[in-house]
């Protein structure tokens, strides 16, 4: 992989502990990428030349109440599968062969603030105050399962790891340091 995938932004750390970071507890489900910070609307890029196989939603409203619609891109980069998540638009089609840094789509704002209730997860809470805007990225050594028993909103609800999922924090920390 060889482009960072934020166009023009690189403020803000990869996360490796706490909110954002792989694998992080949130209590009733673990987190399945690495979430990147970064101004609503910043162009998303391919990391690496691949084909488009999968396009879809993400998060909705109609799901949980505090979500606002977003959308994913699965990316196959040779053996490894990449999911660009939480996307406010998308600009490329199920099929497409991409060049790496062609622009896939723009970051999305997953979090509706004013449906965030009291009851709503305390992650989810504290992710409101912030409200921020993010780039979610999961890698897989596998096509990854989009919805599922244990899986939403890139969240695993379930003992143990999805199938295939690999830590994209050494990935992307490279990345950034040498770009």
């Amino acid at each position: 992989m060889r482009v960072w995938p934020l166009a023009g932004f690189r403020k803000g750390a990869v996360p490796r502990t706490g909110p954002g970071s792989f694998w992080e507890d949130r209590g009733d489900r673990r987190h399945c990428g690495v979430d990147l910070y970064a101004p609503q609307g910043t162009a998303v890029l391919a990391m690496d030349e691949g084909e488009v196989v999968r396009v879809g939603v993400m998060t909705s409203p109609r799901r949980n109440p505090y979500w606002n619609m977003t959308r994913y891109v699965v990316l196959r980069h040779g053996p490894v599968f990449v999911k660009y998540g939480e996307l406010g638009r998308v600009d490329v089609r199920t099929g497409e062969k991409i060049l790496s840094g062609r622009k896939i789509g723009e970051v999305g704002l997953v979090l509706d603030k004013d449906r965030i209730r009291p009851d709503s997860p305390l992650y989810i809470r504290r992710l409101g105050r912030r409200n921020p805007s993010m780039l979610h990225l999961e890698f897989y050594r596998e096509k990854p399962a989009v919805r599922g028993r244990h899986y939403l909103g890139g969240n695993w609800f379930a003992e143990g790891r999805p199938a295939g999922l690999l830590d994209p924090t050494p990935v992307l920390s490279d990345l950034k340091r040498n770009k």
